[in-house]
């Protein structure tokens, strides 16, 4: 028994030395060592080839070599040179890989972390191997991560910043300039937190290498409305994965996007008017509307594709009503004859419209037949009824009702009886999107203190299960007015289109 004892004692002290080693080596993983702008690195994450980080002060440059099966999923691994800061930051650099690489999505990032854990949540601007560039992001400690890929592929500088919680990728081409390349994501990360460069070779048995050069991490001008540029970005998400693809940038207000029914086209307003531009990018291109040059951003397509309907505050006091016209553009043919009007809805058999209308001092929503005519009154109650829209069986209208005393998104035969609430949430919810299948629901989310549907606030896109009334987040963004009032889903129902906002102080895009 006494031998037994020493054999055992034995045992136990030698696992205790192994563990006692293996936390000392991962402390000494991540030990201060300043290597130029960075107080340390280390690898993140499990790893079977060690990295490394080699600093010439005479270029200024960092050439990190880094293995690691992914930076992915729920977890990274990846070798990491970081710098542990406070507030609002921006960390800007050249990256060039050496080598023909193994994969072609092994990863160079710039990345803003809260913590060295593998599973910490991040937002970080990765270059791949292909060229595909894009903002990945894990909101929450052990949370999947997803991206938003940019629009500009193997850019020649790259830069993230931090303002409040919002991260953004900003790319430059030859010139030098920068310009905002993604939507935004809203992360809540405690202070101080690490930011850094860093490699993954995305093949665990392979060690990468990249050049990090002209390395530049400065704390960010915060962004006032006042001395700010608001920035537009058109964005394409995927409802399986969540993550999003930004399709075009502008620095000024856009709004509300439609996806034409051949799935290759989408259509918003800007300053007034109607344009069309390539689900894949490229330039927009303005739409005839006629005397019609004041458009809101309450407009939609025919379930045929052959007419659009706007609704335009050109005439008669530049109150809103309701026109059509033809796809491809032209004369506008007027519908509602009373105003304000606002459109919302095209009945699935393409012979009616659902609209708003401010009559007597109250918001309620009403239909109307599509050649014209008199419209219906559909809802009587107090307060504001709002973004009416059909399912695709045409039985059911969904919208949104403050009549609760907050909004929230209620639902009613489309003749107007049995009407239902379906969201009974504490926050604020709008313009509700039924899916081509009629099986899931999208619409956007203001906090509980928010009143009406103002622009410029922290808003998420949340999607509903209709079948089981399972209400799940797809995105958390800066937008509100404009980002999603009317339908934009596309054709297949995999994805939908929306506008996210970004204000970015006055200079903002330099070198």
């Amino acid at each position: 028994m006494f031998r037994r004892k020493i054999v055992w004692f034995t045992a136990l002290a030698g696992t205790l030395a192994l563990v006692c080693a293996a936390q000392n080596s991962a402390r000494a993983q991540h030990s201060p060592t300043r290597t130029g702008t960075f107080e340390g690195h280390g690898d993140v994450g499990n790893v079977l080839h060690a990295g490394s980080v080699e600093y010439d002060a005479a270029e200024r440059s960092y050439t990190i070599a880094g293995s690691g099966e992914n930076m992915w999923f729920a977890s990274d691994a990846f070798q990491f040179a970081w710098k542990k800061v406070s507030g609002d930051v921006t960390l800007t650099a050249d990256i060039s890989f050496l080598g023909k690489g193994v994969n072609e999505h092994r990863k160079a990032v710039l990345m803003i972390r809260q913590s060295l854990e593998a599973d910490a949540p991040y937002a970080d601007v990765a270059l791949h191997g292909s060229g595909l560039t894009s903002l990945q992001y894990r909101e929450e400690k052990g949370a999947v991560t997803h991206e938003i890929q940019a629009n500009i592929s193997a850019p020649a500088r790259l830069r993230i910043e931090k303002r409040g919680a919002y991260f953004s990728l900003w790319l430059a081409e030859e010139k030098g300039e920068f310009h905002l390349a993604s939507g935004s994501t809203r992360i809540a990360l405690k202070e101080p937190f690490y930011v850094g460069i860093g490699v993954c070779s995305h093949d665990k048995d392979v060690v990468e290498r990249a050049v990090f050069s002209n390395v530049d991490l400065k704390a960010a001008e915060p962004a006032a409305i006042a001395a700010s540029t608001v920035y537009s970005t058109l964005e394409i998400i995927t409802v399986a994965s969540t993550d999003r693809r930004a399709i075009y940038i502008a620095p000024e207000r856009f709004e509300a996007p439609n996806w034409m029914p051949d799935g290759k086209t989408l259509l918003f307003n800007r300053n007034g008017r109607i344009e069309k531009i390539p689900a894949t990018g490229r330039t927009p291109q303005i739409l005839d509307t006629g005397f019609a040059t004041r458009c809101n951003n309450d407009h939609g397509i025919s379930p045929d594709g052959t007419q659009l309907v706007i609704s335009d505050n050109s005439q008669e006091e530049h109150r809103s009503l309701v026109y059509i016209v033809p796809i491809g553009g032209g004369t506008p043919r007027r519908i509602t004859q009373k105003s304000p009007s606002y459109w919302h809805g095209w009945s699935p058999d393409g012979k009616t419209l659902a609209f708003v209308g401010e009559r007597n001092g109250d918001f309620d929503i009403y239909a109307i037949p599509a050649a014209g005519g008199e419209e219906a009154q559909l809802t009587t109650a107090k307060g504001l009824d709002d973004g009416p829209e059909y399912t695709p069986d045409g039985k059911y209208i969904y919208f949104n009702s403050e009549r609760t005393g907050h909004m929230q998104i209620w639902r009613m035969r489309a003749d107007g009886s049995e009407q239902e609430q379906v969201t009974f949430g504490e926050d604020n919810d709008w313009f509700p999107h039924i899916s081509p299948d009629g099986q899931q629901m999208v619409f956007v989310t203001y906090d509980a203190s928010v009143k009406g549907h103002p622009e410029n606030k922290d808003v998420m896109l949340r999607m509903m299960t209709l079948k089981d009334k399972k209400i799940t987040v797809l995105a958390k963004l800066f937008g509100g007015q404009g980002t999603m009032n009317v339908p934009s889903w596309s054709p297949d129902g995999k994805q939908f289109a929306f506008v996210s906002y970004q204000l970015v102080p006055s200079g903002n895009a330099a070198k």
